[in-house]
């Protein structure tokens, strides 16, 4: 394998959950356009529907499946029918998540709870669903949205860096776990990526975010071109020896 074929994904499945929008639909057209086939899993079906729009665009195949992440025997059965229809399986992106901004002692444990429910279980629930195809052909990528918070704290976030921080060491985890089976598995460390669910308010009210761009080297929030040539490095077969580890896209807000 020679040169950029290192990076291609032609005639491989990628699973993305919380593919709906986001980040999620993002990095299932990033994947597509370098030659994978797609399977969407989130609930909503209309954002799955305009993010299979834009993955059929590139001319590669998708399907979705309304599944929520929390349930583990609908994970089970979103998997089967990804291989049903598609084949099988060679990659995970574990991107659905949620956020809850209140202190420890302001949130309540029923939504804290929730956050790690979403984020930590969410993402064991998806591997346990398709890592057994992925050792019976002895091949598979795992890759979890984690956050600059798998490796910092910061105020007003406890629920989210204890989900963040869980969901890399969940992934190192794996990585002991699966490696004699041919599976890498790791971590991407974002920054604050501005998409379109959060451009207006990184527009209006950018104090909200000026902590993180006064620490940040480069100066900036992330966009989501910055996380695609990460995304791809990881699913691809470039990074083969590369696992247990937790990349950080951040700017350089993780150096200091």
């Amino acid at each position: 394998m020679k040169g950029i074929e290192r990076f291609a994904l032609t005639g491989q499945v990628a699973v993305v959950t919380g593919g709906g929008g986001g980040l999620g639909a993002a990095g299932a057209l990033a994947m597509a356009e370098a030659g994978a086939d797609i399977a969407l899993v989130a609930r909503n079906r209309t954002k799955l529907e305009a993010a299979a729009e834009a993955v059929q665009a590139v001319g590669r195949r998708v399907m979705i499946v309304e599944a929520d992440v929390s349930d583990p025997s609908a994970m089970v059965e979103a998997a089967s029918q990804v291989v049903r229809d598609l084949g099988r399986i060679d990659i995970l992106f574990n991107n659905a998540g949620i956020t809850n901004p209140q202190s420890v002692l302001d949130v309540l444990p029923e939504d804290f709870a929730r956050v790690v429910e979403v984020n930590v279980m969410g993402a064991f629930h998806a591997i346990r669903a398709v890592a057994p195809a992925m050792i019976e052909r002895g091949y598979g990528r795992i890759i979890n949205m984690g956050s600059i918070l798998s490796g910092r704290g910061m105020a007003n976030r406890g629920a989210y860096c204890a989900s963040k921080a869980g969901l890399a060491n969940l992934g190192a985890a794996c990585a002991f776990e699966f490696g004699g089976a041919g599976i890498t598995v790791n971590t991407l460390g974002a920054t604050v990526i501005v998409t379109d669910l959060n451009r207006e308010l990184v527009r209006t009210q950018p104090q909200l975010y000026a902590r993180v761009v006064d620490r940040t080297p480069l100066g900036r929030l992330g966009e989501v071109e910055d996380l695609m040539g990460a995304l791809l490095f990881l699913a691809s077969p470039a990074s083969g020896f590369v696992t247990g580890q937790t990349l950080f896209v951040d700017g350089g807000y993780t150096a200091g």
